[in-house]
């Protein structure tokens, strides 16, 4: 909430990692966005790590103008392959019942976005997953792209969020 009293978008931008490192590749999300942060920061992003997003993270995205979250995704793609789309766009996107691998998946986001009615503008960087058992190394796909994906994400970053 803003000082007034409102709940008026306050930070025009949000990079959020999604994600739980105690399950192999479902912590990749988690794992971008620290790389992400190895990079120059942009004063009008926040970047959040919200692990296991709970309903908190609905709350705190209506502050923001446009958001980025970062998770793995089970999306039928190659395992490591990065798809970047918007959240509203997800029901074209989703292969079964959820598309993330975690509790507090996106398909069940989308649902609260639309519920709530967030003005935000939302996209989704989603990661292919490939093995989601417990561990706390990800699997060797995902390891031969961890220098790839961050700057790629990078590059939408200042392609996308900071020209909008």
């Amino acid at each position: 909430m803003s000082k007034s009293g409102s709940t008026a978008l306050t930070t025009r931008c949000a990079v959020i990692g999604l994600g739980n490192t105690l399950r192999k590749d479902d912590g990749i999300g988690i794992i971008v966005l620290e790389s992400l942060l190895k990079f120059p920061q942009h004063p009008q992003i926040d970047y959040l790590n919200f692990g296991i997003a709970s309903f908190d993270l609905v709350h705190r995205m209506e502050k923001y103008e446009l958001i980025l979250l970062i998770d793995g995704i089970d999306a039928g793609l190659k395992p490591g392959e990065l798809k970047i789309f918007e959240l509203k766009d997800i029901s074209y996107n989703l292969k079964g019942p959820a598309l993330s691998t975690h509790e507090f998946d996106l398909k069940s986001l989308f649902e609260l976005y639309k519920r709530f009615e967030l003005k935000s503008k939302i996209y989704v960087a989603g990661i292919q997953i490939q093995d989601v058992s417990f561990g706390d190394s990800l699997s060797q796909p995902l390891k031969d792209r961890l220098d790839q994906i961050p700057q790629e994400i990078s590059r939408f970053i200042n392609k996308v969020l900071l020209t909008s």
